[in-house]
């Protein structure tokens, strides 16, 4: 099969028009549609729905999207495989992490660690939901994800990792019940909470928790920025639920009350995901070794601070 052909299909797929395709792959429409008209024959099927408004895949057409992007990608492995053959792992590796996890909270470790110990790997981060990190895990568009649940999808296999408590933060003096230490999850039944949408596990954790509990949550914003979360609470605009990994990360930067859920305590299950059908590149599998060494370092909770500030980072 002529790989041209397959990636030229792909990028027709992608831009939604023969003319556009034609125009990114700088080659002239009707060679385009020419390729398009080989492939057909070939596997004997219509691929593209055509109209006046661009094209779309057919059922088979989807199918063979799928399979193009992994065949392809493991041509540019074998490429690559051949011509560091012999030299310390080099080439393209994408992690996709999971906001407000702890694989967030590595990204920069992460980025620093690879650039020390493998100069010539280029790593790429993509911080996005689980649904749409194991999508591009299946399509062979990421090499490797640490995101929340324990799986079973198909297509993707899940290697738990460690599971985290979820905390309570809030601004000082605000939506947080006064008190020290941990906090029930009924007390939590009149706090204003800004929650990531329900897309996202944190958020589906919380909610069952609450659920089980025959407590409605008072949720009074979906946030998913970390930045504006962050901003948000702080600002006393209401409190949010995170787990120990995340919450960290703001205490670096903001004083704020924390305090451990519990009653019933509320956990979330972190995962690193790979591909059920295609093997790690050697640069990927470096990259993999190296987040799990990164993981194994992170710090768990202990003794957390009710209030904790820049001031306060040795207590963490």
């Amino acid at each position: 099969m002529d790989t041209r052909r397959l990636y030229s299909f792909i990028k027709i797929v992608d831009a939604g028009s023969i003319t556009r395709a034609a125009d990114i792959l700088h080659i002239a429409q009707p060679a385009l549609s020419q390729q398009l008209s080989a492939l057909e024959a070939q596997f004997g099927q219509q691929l593209l729905i055509r109209s006046k408004r661009g094209v779309a895949p057919t059922e088979a057409g989807r199918a063979l999207y799928r399979h193009a992007q992994l065949i392809l990608r493991q041509v540019d492995l074998a490429h690559a495989a051949v011509g560091i053959s012999g030299r310390a792992p080099a080439g393209s590796v994408s992690v996709g992490l999971a906001p407000y996890s702890m694989g967030a909270a590595l990204a920069l470790p992460l980025l620093k660690s690879v650039r020390e110990r493998y100069p010539d790997i280029l790593l790429h981060i993509n911080e996005n939901f689980g649904g749409v990190i194991s999508e591009a895990i299946m399509t062979g568009r990421m090499d490797m994800a640490f995101i929340y649940g324990a799986g079973p999808l198909r297509g993707v296999q899940f290697e738990p990792v460690r599971s985290e408590d979820l905390f309570l933060i809030g601004a000082p003096g605000g939506a947080v019940p006064h008190g020290e230490g941990e906090v029930s999850l009924a007390d939590l039944a009149e706090v204003p909470l800004l929650l990531p949408s329900r897309i996202h596990t944190i958020r589906q954790v919380v909610d069952s928790a609450f659920q089980q509990a025959s407590i409605g949550p008072r949720v009074v914003g979906e946030v998913e920025s970390a930045l504006t979360l962050v901003n948000a609470v702080d600002a006393d605009l209401g409190a949010t639920v995170l787990p120990w990994s995340a919450a960290r990360a703001i205490l670096d930067l903001r004083s704020l009350v924390v305090r451990r859920i519990v009653s019933p305590v509320i956990r979330v299950q972190l995962s690193m995901v790979t591909s059920d059908n295609q093997p790690l590149s050697e640069p990927a599998l470096a990259v993999h070794d190296l987040f799990l060494e990164l993981v194994t370092a992170f710090d768990a909770p202990t003794d957390v601070p009710t209030e904790s500030g820049p001031d306060d980072k040795e207590n963490q």
